[in-house]
């Protein structure tokens, strides 16, 4: 889940004069993967030379650790630019996914018993691997490191690079695109097992560069007067399940494949083992910081569980739906002599036929490739939804996806192992858009200290604002990528939450609910600017620098063009089918403290989702099995019981929440006990 790159060139290469330039821009580049660290590793001559630091890699070249690199690791003369021989560079860009990125061990390059190597991707049974072979001893808290400990191990036991890293793909279960150097031969492996290694190769003008979307190359390329040497035929993709051997002495590119013997294929001989440097700073003393306001007390707990089993007991009068079990505080909610609501009675109505597998089919043919290259991006979290959908839209539709995965600072750990899985058992390659983590989770911040000051159902939506960014960026890679296919794993009714615009005072219509999101109408788009303009001004705390981040979600969501395809408008959307489905063909992932599989990849639900509970008597939970009562797919005391659980406080999850968005989660939870409900008898 990282931004890597590599170059490898020779003296006489024409791109020797601009190397700074180009390792400077790869790493701009290579940054909108991931900005919580970087680092870089240079092999020149008879030395390996690794920096790296928990700062994004535009602070990165600007220190004076790189400068330091640059002047006596890579070039011989700084004046006119001329470089070692042999030289390798590898540079990275980190979105942490396991070690915390301030403890500099963590960060990468890792340097593991003679080879230093990058990686993107995340490994999800590290744990397993380090029980199943002692004889490799875990030394940091990246699961990274135990791809470069078990190259190595076989290694010593005898193989070549190449069976070493077979044997290794095999073992690791997880996305894994590696770049590594090592201490005893003149070689630099690459290999993936989801295509995110894309390389130029120039024998004429001598020289190598990889990185992990062919869009860094080509913008890199568009970036210097000397493009006409760096033409698109020149990029070729490393596909799923296959690797490559560079020889540092003579440039070239020896693929193999994770499978087939290739007996041609030579490897460079071992010579004696060359210094590794770690020059990296030191890590600073990270102090014992206190997380007890971070962690639920006991006491808060039982009030939280106190208020939860209040509203399931028989004593409580809240009213519901005699069919569905929506209740009385639903906005826009009204019943008839029955007492069954108005959703349930337009339910018949409703504009939303499914279009048919037949014409979806016939869609997406028109945008088929017929050699493999890439024909639909999908929007990709690695809920359950869309790792249905993007194996749907390979296996079943036989189209050529890149799976999109914009990290907005709340996706969990959860998620993106789901996402390795995902994408690494099939093959598929991944697109990452990292947002400034730490911007992202401030801007939350601010605006929950704001909505603590005035609690307002309406303005909870504003909490997760930063999300919104995802349509921008699918315009942008589609854009980029030149696939003009966007496949969005979503679009049924049960999914959607109209009530979220109800608290804004916005009637969206209960025949509606397709349109939700990028579809509301215009009049409704004027509501709710003036229902946010209103709050700004009666709660000026939410006049802070989140504010033209949250303009932009807007723009995001309600002004870009929605010319997206919608998977389940198409297809039936069936949660035990695709549940099923996705445990048994990837181990998809699920949470201990909860039934429920429906928005445990998304680090802010449990919050929310208690806010709209504690004040509200229901949450997106109860919208949702609504919809499964009235399409008939369960029954009305079934729904009950499992609401009763998915709305059971998730301790855990809400402390992660805190953490992340840095509140003292005790006075947060105080102060949503004691906001005002919207019916009495929704217990304080």
């Amino acid at each position: 889940m990282c931004g890597i790159f590599g170059i490898v060139t020779e003296q006489n290469s024409v791109i020797s004069i601009s190397l700074e330039k180009i390792i400077k821009k790869l790493f701009k580049l290579s940054e909108s993967r991931g900005k919580e660290a970087s680092g870089i590793v240079v092999r020149s001559g008879s030395q390996i030379a690794v920096v790296k630091e928990p700062k994004p890699a535009k602070k990165l070249i600007k220190s004076r650790e790189f400068e330091t690199l640059l002047n006596k690791y890579i070039f011989d003369d700084i004046n006119n630019k001329t470089i070692k021989k042999p030289l390798a560079i590898l540079g990275h860009s980190r979105l942490v996914t396991s070690g915390k990125s301030e403890l500099n061990s963590n960060n990468q390059p890792v340097i593991k018993d003679g080879a230093v190597g990058i990686h993107n991707g995340v490994i999800v049974n590290d744990k397993k691997i380090w029980d199943t072979y002692p004889i490799i001893k875990k030394e940091f808290d990246i699961d990274s490191e135990i791809i470069f400990s078990l190259l190595q191990m076989y290694r010593h036991q005898g193989l070549n690079i190449i069976e070493a890293t077979r044997s290794t793909y095999r073992d690791i279960d997880g996305s894994a695109s590696i770049a590594t150097l090592f201490d005893d031969i003149d070689d630099l492996l690459l290999a993936t097992n989801t295509g995110s290694l894309y390389i130029c190769l120039n024998i004429k003008f001598n020289f190598l560069i990889f990185a992990s979307e062919r869009n860094i190359i080509n913008q890199l390329f568009r970036s210097f007067s000397y493009r006409n040497f760096f033409t698109s035929s020149e990029i070729f993709q490393l596909k799923p399940g296959e690797g490559g051997i560079i020889p540092l002495s003579q440039i070239g590119f020896k693929k193999f494949d994770f499978i087939q013997p290739e007996s041609d294929i030579q490897t460079s001989p071992y010579h004696e083992k060359i210094e590794i440097l770690n020059l990296s700073p030191s890590s600073p003393e990270i102090k014992n910081q206190t997380r007890l306001n971070f962690f639920i007390s006991d006491g808060i707990k039982d009030v939280m569980l106190n208020n939860w089993e209040n509203i399931f007991s028989n004593h409580n009068n809240l009213k519901r739906c005699t069919k569905c079990i929506l209740p009385e505080t639903m906005p826009y909610i009204s019943f008839d002599k029955d007492g069954v609501c108005n959703y349930c009675r337009n339910f018949e109505n409703r504009n939303n036929k499914l279009k048919g597998e037949k014409a979806l089919k016939d869609h997406v043919k028109k945008f088929q490739s017929t050699n493999g290259d890439p024909d639909c991006i999908v929007g990709f979290s690695g809920g359950r939804d869309s790792s249905f959908g993007l194996d749907y839209i390979k296996n079943t539709l036989k189209l050529h996806p890149i799976a999109f995965t914009y990290d907005w600072a709340m996706v969990n750990d959860l998620a993106r192992r789901n996402q390795a899985r995902v994408v690494s058992r099939l093959g598929v390659e991944q697109i990452i858009v990292s947002a400034d983590i730490k911007k992202k989770r401030e801007n939350i911040r601010k605006n929950l200290l704001a909505w603590l000051n005035k609690p307002d159902l309406g303005m909870v939506p504003l909490l997760m604002a930063g999300d919104k960014q995802f349509y921008y960026y699918f315009h942008k890679i589609r854009k980029q990528t030149g696939v003009k296919q966007f496949i969005f794993c979503g679009g049924h009714e049960i999914e959607e939450t109209p009530f979220k615009y109800g608290f804004c005072g916005v009637d969206h219509g209960v025949n509606s609910v397709m349109n939700c999101l990028t579809g509301i109408s215009r009049l409704n788009k004027i509501r709710m600017i003036l229902y946010f303009a209103k709050q700004y001004v009666t709660n000026p705390g939410y006049i802070n620098s989140s504010i033209f981040d949250t303009l932009f979600a807007y723009y995001c969501t309600y002004l870009l063009k929605d010319d997206y395809l919608y998977l389940y408008h198409y297809i039936e959307w069936d949660e035990d089918k695709i549940v099923t489905s996705i445990r048994e063909k990837f181990d998809w992932e699920g949470v201990p403290d909860t039934y429920a599989t429906w928005r445990i990849d998304d680090g802010t639900a449990a919050f929310y989702n208690y806010i709209y509970l504690t004040m509200a008597g229901f949450t997106e939970f109860d919208n949702f099995r609504s919809y499964q009562i009235r399409e008939g797919k369960i029954t009305r005391d079934k729904a009950m019981e499992l609401i009763k659980d998915e709305n059971k406080p998730r301790f855990e999850a809400i402390e992660w929440y805190a953490e992340a968005v840095g509140i003292d989660i005790n006075k947060t939870i105080t102060v949503i006990n004691q906001a005002q409900k919207l019916q009495k008898n929704i217990s304080k």
